[in-house]
């Protein structure tokens, strides 16, 4: 054969052979690469790639994506004008999607910055759900949302923490036109100071007179404890002066000993009695997070001096929580009863002043307060519902979705695209879509898409969907209980209740196995690496690693285990040992008190938001659970028990 015929031949057989190779690709995988590889492009910001990527499209439901980060990227560097036709075609080609509602946003607030107003106008009328900073520059626009607009930012005037930039002229005129007065500027600047916002604090500066004075704010800021200590906040005595010794004292609330050792230093003849009961309610508030006893009384002062005294939502709570410590029904429900009517109405609220009115002996308003919430599936609807002598009530299942119902879900962009981003695990773009289809969803579309997430494994997705209805409702999609084989083996081994260890567990992870935490807790039952391996030790696992932490029966396995090592250490309280795989045995321990403590005011004081909501949660997931697998009720409060008094033993954590 000669050579230029043998060229020939390889090359044909090296064709045939790449043909052969391309056949047995799933095009599926292929289409998948596809759109990881746009992905990629878009990380590294090369838009040339994204560019040919656009340019053979292909029917993929994450299609859409490759145009969206063509055109952010774009937007990002600074909109060319010729790239603008396609940015709009490309809007109203997916008008409607999550994806159009997120470009839009960011173009509208580039335009709010850039101008003109009349694009503005023209591009906002199409968002269906616009952020405050938009609301914020519709309002200088002045288009016809502008008053609506004004009106909630108003509503937000103690509340708007994170102030845009888009807000301060509006916030303005709400001062100028008299709509707020001069005292309403203080209480924002005192809530934004609480809430330890140096910039927003001082956006809020130039519009007060007789302001604090901004370097004085720093200085209270950087070190309140120097400052209260200084010849400023001795000497002072003008209004700015005053302002910036009760910044000094509210950023001083976790040190309250010391804030009030410095209070008590100052000359407070200075001070109005608003000002003064400003202070103490500050310190107090400190001391009630702190579990201190005086927390109770410093309130109470408090209210002596200024008994129309406004105060911040959490800082109105934990009033009640400090009287619930020390036991003062009376103040828990005077405390209550100053609430604002939203807050006041909440599951918590109206079941302690419940308990406070029965404690009174008033039976009859108790009873019809607990009827409010009693039975809802949540911490203080049981509780309600057990003191009225009822358990969780379980409502009669939905009728199932019917398959012109499953196959809507299934033929919906937002669903679809929701499930491709999962099942390439980008978690947090399909988490968002998810959220982007259930939005407006009636009770039947809620269901119908949590079964679909179900079908296909996504539990977090189909919890997330069931736990939105209002009047239909499918519990065990709720309460989904996979992996039961392994999650029942771990109770029995370890002598768990397995109904708690299923709480826990769609607590921690909502059955998602490769979840993981921003701190690097990994799997079903989230255990940190560190635990892991110091548990793996214990139970004899001699070839852990790491990665085999999003395995699901070592996840549950090493959590269990975990769970069980504090339980014994907590003196058996599945409350405390519950607030302890949230935040660690130490803190259990040191929440307790020098007596005994109803463990559902143990759960209520939990100075650590994220550990109380946890807590409560997972208890309630308990009672849900035992309904769900035992079909019969469980008792919550007998469930949790008491929690014992602290014996002045050493609250070092001594597991991780």
């Amino acid at each position: 054969m000669g050579k230029a015929l043998c060229r020939v031949w390889l090359l044909l057989s090296c064709v045939a052979l790449s043909g052969m190779a391309r056949a047995d690709v799933d095009p599926v995988d292929l289409a998948d690469r596809r759109i990881l590889t746009a992905r990629d492009a878009a990380t590294r910001g090369d838009a040339a790639r994204l560019e040919q990527l656009l340019a053979t499209p292909s029917t993929h439901p994450l299609e859409p994506y490759i145009g969206y980060w063509l055109h952010a990227a774009r937007l990002a560097r600074g909109l060319d004008a010729t790239q603008l036709p396609a940015m709009r075609a490309w809007l109203d080609a997916n008008d409607g999607s999550y994806l159009a509602e997120r470009l839009r946003s960011d173009w509208l607030k580039r335009i709010g910055r850039e101008g003109p107003w009349s694009a503005f106008n023209e591009e906002y009328a199409k968002l269906q759900q616009p952020d405050i900073e938009l609301q914020c520059f519709a309002i200088r626009a002045g288009n016809l949302t502008a008053a609506t607009a004004l009106q909630a930012l108003d509503a937000q005037w103690l509340s708007l923490m994170d102030t845009p930039e888009s807000c301060m002229a509006p916030l303005q005129s709400l001062l100028e036109s008299g709509r707020r007065s001069r005292e309403d500027g203080d209480w924002r600047l005192r809530r934004l100071v609480e809430a330890n916002r140096l910039t927003g604090a001082r956006q809020m500066l130039p519009l007060l007179d007789d302001a604090p004075d901004a370097i004085g704010l720093g200085r209270v800021f950087e070190n309140p404890d120097r400052y209260l200590a200084s010849a400023a906040a001795q000497n002072g005595g003008s209004r700015g002066a005053r302002e910036l010794v009760l910044a000094a004292l509210a950023r001083m609330r976790g040190d309250p000993r010391t804030a009030m050792a410095r209070w008590r230093q100052l000359d407070d003849s200075r001070y109005s009695a608003a000002e003064r009961a400003y202070a103490l309610a500050q310190i107090g508030w400190g001391a009630a997070i702190a579990l201190l006893p005086d927390a109770n009384d410093w309130f109470a002062r408090a209210r002596a001096l200024s008994p129309r005294l406004p105060m911040s939502d959490e800082q109105a709570a934990w009033q009640v929580r400090a009287a619930l410590r020390v036991g003062d029904w009376a103040g828990v429900q005077a405390s209550i009863e100053r609430m604002g009517e939203a807050q006041r109405g909440l599951p918590e609220w109206t079941y302690w002043r419940a308990r406070a009115l029965q404690v009174q002996g008033r039976t009859a308003e108790a009873q019809a307060l607990y009827e409010r919430h009693a039975g809802q599936p949540n911490f203080y609807g049981i509780l309600a519902a057990e003191a009225l002598g009822r358990s969780l009530l379980w409502p009669q299942p939905a009728q199932p979705p019917s398959v012109q119902e499953m196959q809507r879900v299934e033929a919906t962009g937002d669903v679809q695209r929701a499930a491709a981003l999962l099942r390439l695990n980008m978690r947090t773009e399909g988490q968002r879509e998810w959220a982007w289809a259930l939005r407006n969803g009636d009770d039947r579309w809620l269901l119908a898409c949590a079964e679909f997430a179900r079908r296909l494994g996504y539990y977090d997705r189909a919890i997330a969907a069931a736990d939105r209805t209002r009047s239909q409702h499918d519990y065990s999609l709720r309460y989904l209980a996979p992996y039961y084989d392994v999650f029942a083996r771990e109770a029995r081994v370890r002598q768990l209740d397995l109904h708690w260890l299923y709480g826990l567990t769609r607590q921690e992870s909502r059955f998602v196995i490769t979840a993981r935490s921003s701190v690097g807790a990994q799997g079903l039952m989230q255990i940190m690496p560190a635990t892991g391996r110091m548990v793996a030790r214990q139970i004899g696992v001699s070839d852990y690693a790491q990665r085999d932490l999003a395995e699901t029966g070592l996840n549950v396995q090493l959590g269990a285990a975990y769970l069980r090592n504090v339980l014994d250490s907590l003196s058996n309280s599945p409350v405390m040992a519950t607030a302890a795989y949230n935040a660690g045995p130490g803190r259990a321990r040191r929440w307790r008190d020098t007596r005994p403590l109803e463990a559902a005011i143990y759960a209520e004081t939990i100075p650590i938001t994220e550990t109380r909501d946890y807590v409560k949660k997972v208890l309630a997931n308990t009672i849900a659970y035992a309904v769900l697998l035992d079909g019969r009720p469980m008792s919550l409060t007998r469930f949790m028990g008491s929690i014992p008094a602290s014996t002045g033993e050493p609250a070092g954590d001594p597991l991780p």
